[in-house]
Parts: C-alpha cells; sequence; structure tokens
C-alpha cells in the first residue's frame, strides 16, 4: 500500500470536515452517505464545519428521513444557517426504499442513472460501493470505494470502507493501511481503530487486534459489533471465557445480532452447558433462519451432548439446503460413526476429502474409518495420502503401519511403526511396533519395545500380558533349541 504524506494542516482540516475541499455539503450528499451508513456523528460534524448547500423544509426533513437521517441529525441541521438552495434528490428517497426490501438491483440501477448525470460526485460512488457490499460482491464494492476515494480523498470514511473490503478478502497489511490512512485524517476515529482491528485479525495478530479494538469501544462503548469482533479475538487467542463476556455484551445491546449469538451458542456448547447453548442457537437461527454456520453450531453442540440423531438430522438438513456447503461433513461422519453406521459414515467422509482434498486429517479420518470395515487396500492408500500431506503426523504412520501389517507388508509396516515412534513415542506406538517386530521374527527386539510400551502406561493389562506371553514364547523356544 503507498501512502501520501499530508501536512499536519490539511490533517486537521480534514479531521475536522470529513471533505478536504470544505465545500458546502449538498443534500445529495448527506442522503448518499445516511444511507450508506456513515456514522452520524461524522455527518454532523461535517456540516458544522462546512455548512449545508440546501434550505431546510418539511419537504427535505421528509427525504432526510426517508434516508435514515434520525431526528438529532435533522435537529442539528437546522441550527445551521445553509449557504445555498439546493434540494435532495428525489431519486435517492426511491434508493433508501429499495435499500429497506433488499431490492439491491433496483437501487444500484437508480444510483447508476444519478451518476451518469453526475459523474463526479464521489457520495454517490460511495453509495454504490456500499450496496455491493450489501450484494456481497466486494470486488465491485472494493471498485466503487476506490472511484469515491479518486473523486473526494478527503473523506475519511472511505478508508474505512476500504480497509473493510481488504479485510474480506484476506488482506490484513491493506486493510491496516486504509485504517491508518483514515486515523491520520481523525485520530479519534471509532470506526477506523476496528478496521485497524480487523486489519491485525486477517494477520493473526490478536493482541494487537485486541487493543484496536479496545481503543475502538474507549470511543463507542454502544458498538455491539466491535464487542463480538473483540470476542472472536480473545477465542482465537484461547481466552474462551473473556469471549464469552463480550458476546453476552454483544447480544444486550443488539439483541437481533444472530453472529454474537449463534458463536455463543457454540462456545457453551464446548463448555458442556447445552440448555444454554441451544437456547442461543435456536436464537441465532430464528434470526436468520437460511444462515448455514448457525445450523452447522446447532449440529455441533447436539454431537457434543450426544444426541447423535439429532445431529444427523441437522446436518442432513443443512446439505440438503445447501449441497454447496463446505463443511460439516467430517462431524456428519463422526456422529455415524458414534452410532457404528460406518457406511453412511464413510460417504461423508469421502464428500469431506472430495471437497478439502489437501487436509491430511481427512485422509487419514477416512483411512482410519476404511480399516474399520476391512478395506485395506482403500484405507492404505488414504493413509498414504495423509502421510505425504502432513509426514510430521505420528498418527498418519502408526494407522499407515496398521494397515500394511494387516495387508502382510511387514517391511513397510515396520518403517511406518518406527517413523510413528520417534515422532510420538507413547506406549500405544511402541506396542505396535512391538507387535511388528514379532511378526518379522525379530522377539528380542519386540520384547525390548513392549518393556518401554509397560513403563510408559503400567496399568494396561493388555501390554503385560503380551510381554508375558513374549517372554514364555522365547523361553520356551530356547529350550527347545537347547534339546
Amino acid at each position: 500500500m503507498r501512502f501520501k504524506s499530508l501536512a499536519f494542516a490539511v490533517f486537521l482540516v480534514i479531521a475536522l470536515s470529513g471533505l478536504a475541499s470544505g465545500a458546502p455539503l449538498d443534500c445529495t450528499h448527506l442522503m448518499a452517505w445516511t444511507e450508506a451508513g456513515v456514522p452520524e456523528s461524522k455527518l454532523i460534524a461535517s456540516a458544522k464545519v462546512q455548512s449545508i448547500a440546501f434550505s431546510l423544509s418539511s419537504e427535505t426533513d421528509k427525504n432526510l428521513t426517508s434516508a435514515g437521517a434520525s431526528r438529532e441529525l435533522l435537529l442539528q441541521l437546522h441550527r445551521l444557517s445553509p449557504v445555498g438552495t439546493g434540494v435532495c434528490p428525489g431519486g435517492l428517497s426511491r434508493t433508501a426504499s429499495l435499500l429497506h426490501e433488499k431490492k439491491y438491483d433496483d437501487a444500484a440501477d437508480v444510483v447508476n442513472q444519478m451518476i451518469s448525470k453526475d459523474p463526479a460526485n464521489g457520495s454517490l460512488q460511495f453509495l454504490l460501493g456500499y450496496i455491493e457490499q450489501q450484494r456481497g460482491d466486494w470486488d465491485a464494492a472494493f471498485d466503487h470505494y476506490t472511484d469515491s476515494k479518486r473523486l473526494e480523498p478527503g473523506f475519511a470514511e472511505v478508508h474505512n470502507r476500504l480497509a473493510l473490503t481488504f479485510y474480506e478478502a484476506d488482506d490484513g497489511d491493506n486493510a491496516i493501511g486504509e485504517a491508518r490512512t483514515a486515523l491520520s485524517m481523525d485520530f479519534d476515529d471509532a470506526g477506523a481503530y476496528r478496521m485497524l482491528g480487523l486489519g491485525h485479525y486477517a494477520n493473526h495478530q490478536y493482541p494487537a487486534a485486541i487493543n484496536a479494538f479496545q481503543e475502538s469501544l474507549n470511543r463507542d462503548p454502544q458498538n455491539a459489533d466491535v464487542y463480538y469482533e473483540m470476542a472472536v479475538a480473545v477465542r482465537d487467542q484461547g481466552s474462551v471465557q473473556d469471549a464469552i463476556t463480550f458476546l453476552r455484551k454483544a447480544v444486550v445491546l443488539k439483541p437481533q445480532h444472530w453472529q454474537a449469538h449463534s458463536t455463543l451458542g457454540a462456545l457453551l456448547g464446548e463448555q458442556g452447558r447445552y440448555a444454554d447453548a441451544i437456547t442461543e442457537l435456536n436464537l441465532a437461527r430464528s434470526l436468520a433462519p437460511h444462515d448455514p454456520t448457525v445450523q452447522e453450531n446447532l449440529a455441533g453442540v447436539y454431537y457434543r451432548k450426544g444426541d447423535y440423531n439429532l445431529a444427523i438430522g441437522e446436518y442432513n438438513k443443512l446439505f440438503q439446503d445447501r449441497p454447496d456447503w463446505r463443511r460439516g461433513h467430517d462431524s456428519l461422519a463422526r456422529a455415524y460413526m458414534a452410532k457404528n453406521e460406518y457406511s453412511q459414515a464413510a460417504s461423508q467422509l469421502k464428500l469431506a476429502v472430495e471437497q478439502n482434498p489437501s487436509n491430511a486429517g481427512e485422509h487419514r479420518a477416512l483411512g482410519q474409518l476404511l480399516l474399520l470395515s476391512d478395506q485395506l487396500k482403500e484405507a492404505e492408500r488414504e493413509l498414504r495420502i495423509a502421510v505425504e500431506l502432513d509426514p510430521n503426523s505420528a498418527s498418519s504412520h502408526y494407522y499407515l503401519g496398521t494397515a500394511l501389517l494387516d495387508l502382510r507388508q511387514m517391511p513397510n509396516a515396520l518403517k511406518e511403526f518406527q517413523e510413528a515412534v520417534r515422532l510420538e513415542p507413547s506406549a500405544d506406538h511402541h506396542f505396535a511396533l512391538a507387535a511388528c517386530l514379532m511378526s518379522l521374527g525379530r522377539d528380542s527386539e519386540a520384547l525390548a519395545e513392549m518393556d518401554i510400551a509397560t513403563r510408559l502406561d503400567p496399568d494396561k493389562q493388555l501390554y503385560n500380558a503380551r510381554k508375558e506371553e513374549l517372554r514364555r514364547l522365547m523361553k520356551s523356544s530356547s529350550i527347545s533349541e537347547k534339546r
């Protein structure tokens, strides 16, 4: 990201006005920015510094109200002396209604018609960027926000929106750059600190993200979205209880925040607080009935609770509604495995592998399941892929060794068990190596491995029993040889 250096005096003017030009604000700008969700505190500050270029009347009040202006904003505008007689554009009143009805294509058509008549108006490009953002087309949103910045580079809020588009593209560095540019224009911008936090979060810089979110909350302590984002950051840092605390603040401030309810439900489920978790997730589903993450979280809680039939039902409904959904097939497989329904489990794991072929864990899980089903060659194939994708996984080497042992490929099995022991010298791995050595007739080496296994897990009766059995066999063999 390249940054332009500006003199401090220019920054000060921008911080106060929001527009570098300092020109009086016309009604188009106020309506477009209001519809695009610019905080009213910024609009009021800009209007006070720059004044307004239109007369206040019942008609302008009606148009501004249709755009989403609050009574406080109207009151502040009425206290100003207009320096012009401009009017509010009727097209933007129509756009506000279309946005409320989520008719984004029609709203975009109206704004594009206005842009064709006023191509240098950055606020219209900003509004069009917001519309594309609502449609989920972040590339198009980026293009329009970039055009808005080019036309009106002193509008600090456009840098926050560009930071958000970079965050959505998982480009933390550029998100941080745009957020810092916004902060250089307004050192007290809560939204810019929020975007800075998102940029650091995208880069997995959790302490920096949390600090930035806290700076945002210091300036805007009623922002439920920032509490939610803070919760996600501290959760990923490992502070689950702190995450729950922040999520509870988020839903108190904004009861309709379904993402916070859904995440809270998932975390409560991880803590075994199943009744509370299911309550939160059902509330999230009532607020966002078609969002797949809510259903996935609910299915996960049912699985943890041991309600496998309910978990399977939720997962199957999820995949029926969203056949393109790329998560959860492995979890559904585990639910089927818990019921010993291996055929259905294998089908789900195969889908998981098809959707995410580079995931070593899913290949390993499928290989384990195929082992249970005595499909040894298929198991070997999946486990070899798991080892290739993650050669440092001791369990992948262990299960591949098990498949090869059952296939009577003793030398190859031995190599895999030795690698498993090297990577993770657990009792199970030493015992498996001992079994392989016994099959190769290397009883003394096998006994040494069994000694290690019993030392590591002295309470496991199987290890001690097999060790004593091997000693008796070795003793019997020695006596026979002497005779």
